[in-house]
């Protein structure tokens, strides 16, 4: 995809991953008050809440997404920083550093992005092979699809994260509590 579809799919991503994130569904019902009607205070409650989670995600979300494209400048487009050692440093970030807990879900959802939305692919293992992997699904950047196919991936992505963030372990889980409770 082109820099605008990252863009984009970070900013679409920023904002359900902060719905996701703010808002729990076994929690019961959520704009409702004490006396289980719907009031102002708790849907303001609810839309502050995903406000303040979404504006907390906005910047690492699309950096993240934006990022292998520095590639672009220097090194081999599509290969430099399309791998997945890369996306490991970014993973390992949080854990040693502390900080950037959310760029990784850019940088794997921009990979994503481009193996399933772009005929080119990336080179997945790069420096070990220049191999470019794509899916048959792909379009070209330039097509009148890209932008549709970057909103149907974006759909994708987030449904998985979804899933993953309700049923496996919670995203804004740390990446150390997060390895133990899938066991590794």
């Amino acid at each position: 995809m082109n820099k605008s579809g990252h863009v984009l799919n970070g900013a679409l991503l920023a904002m359900g991953l902060g719905a996701i994130l703010a808002v729990d569904p076994t929690a019961g019902p959520i704009l409702t008050g004490p006396d289980g009607t719907v009031t102002a205070e708790s849907t303001a409650a609810v839309a502050g809440d995903v406000g303040v989670s979404v504006a907390k995600l906005s910047l690492p979300v699309i950096l993240g997404a934006l990022f292998p494209d520095v590639d672009t400048a220097f090194g081999r487009h599509r290969k430099t920083l399309h791998s997945l050692p890369v996306l490991g440093i970014f993973l390992a970030f949080p854990l040693l550093f502390g900080n950037l807990q959310y760029v990784w879900i850019g940088v794997a959802t921009h990979y994503f992005l481009d193996v399933v939305g772009s005929k080119r692919g990336i080179a997945l293992f790069h420096p070990l092979s220049d191999t470019e992997y794509n899916l048959p699904t792909g379009v070209a950047t330039s097509s009148a699809w890209a932008t549709r196919v970057t909103l149907l991936i974006t759909a994708v992505e987030l449904t998985v994260l979804g899933a993953i963030h309700y049923y496996a372990f919670a995203l804004d889980t740390s990446l150390a509590d997060a390895t133990t409770a899938i066991g590794i």
